[in-house]
């Protein structure tokens, strides 16, 4: 008599072995953890930018919602002239500011990280410009530069350098300086405490092996420490021009843009036209305007760390 195969029941899934498979496949269990930061970033950074952009292809204004226009702002912005001034001011101010926080902070780290006494207390106190908030900096930094009360105009009289203040803010070159100078000194602990970080995975044996085939040690920097802290310092770089391109408390805390719009960047100039004269949809537009700037400043730092091949150990070709 032959043998009748008997079906057996599937089993039903027990809770056990839905969290062995979530233990094991670490892919699936990571995405659910990515869930409510990718609703927060969706919800708090695309949102927003969705509806920015939407609203330069409007007319909108404070108190009346606006109709489609297409690229009118755009085209209104084409023959600005103070809009130009402002991508003008904001590719100087970044530029200069970024390169000096640059050097500065990669001077600082290179000091920090050697062997010194009171190593702690440096460290501590180079973060203090950082932490300090910016309005306040800001606010310091405009007594500082004021037309009657300068500290600064005070010490060049007492010393008879000069018959009268300087009109730091109110002198186009001056105001530029002074923004620039105050920018860099809020930002240098960010990218000192950053590249001090990158120097800190350094391996010490790479300097004692380069010393003994008689390195300098400028040569231990150039082909030792630059070339291991490029992938920090394309980051570090990265969010520093980011955070100086989009600077917008202490311009508008320092000068509100002048004099004669001198120091107005396009995101001071964005907050003027849209908050204060109620032109949503062309304050709009200038924010808009940034993004392309942003992204090439991103592209250029994901582009060189990729020819680079840093993070699979590859030769640079």
């Amino acid at each position: 008599m032959a043998d009748v195969a008997i079906p057996r029941a599937k089993p039903q899934m027990s809770e056990d072995n839905v969290w062995t498979r979530l233990k094991h496949n670490r892919n699936w269990l990571g995405f659910w953890f990515m869930v409510p930061a990718m609703a927060f970033l969706i919800f708090f950074l695309a949102y927003p930018l969705g509806l920015g952009i939407w609203l330069s292809f409007t007319d909108t204004r404070i108190g009346r919602v606006g109709q489609f226009v297409g690229t009118e702002n755009y085209e209104w912005l084409w023959d600005d002239s103070i809009f130009w001034l402002s991508v003008f001011n904001t590719l100087l101010y970044t530029t200069v500011a970024s390169a000096i926080k640059f050097a500065v902070g990669l001077y600082l780290a290179l000091l920090l990280n050697e062997n010194m006494p009171f190593k702690a207390m440096l460290r501590a106190m180079v973060l203090i410009p950082f932490i300090v908030p910016t309005v306040l900096s800001a606010l310091a930094f405009w007594w500082i530069f004021d037309s009657q009360f300068s500290i600064i105009s005070w010490s060049l009289k007492h010393l008879g350098l000069i018959n009268q203040n300087i009109n730091f803010l109110g002198d186009t070159t001056w105001a530029r300086i002074c923004v620039i100078f105050a920018n860099i000194w809020r930002g240098v602990p960010f990218v000192a405490i950053t590249l001090l970080a990158g120097l800190q995975t350094v391996s010490p044996s790479l300097y004692e092996a380069a010393t003994l085939d008689g390195a300098t040690r400028w040569q231990n920097f150039r082909f030792i420490t630059y070339p291991l802290l490029t992938p920090i310092i394309a980051v570090v770089m990265t969010f520093s021009v980011l955070f100086t391109f989009t600077d917008f408390q202490l311009i508008w805390a320092m000068t509100r843009g002048g004099p004669v719009n001198a120091t107005h960047l396009m995101a001071t100039l964005s907050y003027q036209r849209a908050i204060i004269a109620g032109q949503l949809g062309e304050g709009a537009a200038i924010s808009s305007a940034m993004i392309p700037f942003l992204l090439a400043a991103i592209m250029v730092s994901w582009f060189g760390l990729q020819r680079r091949k840093w993070q699979q150990g590859e030769n640079n070709d």
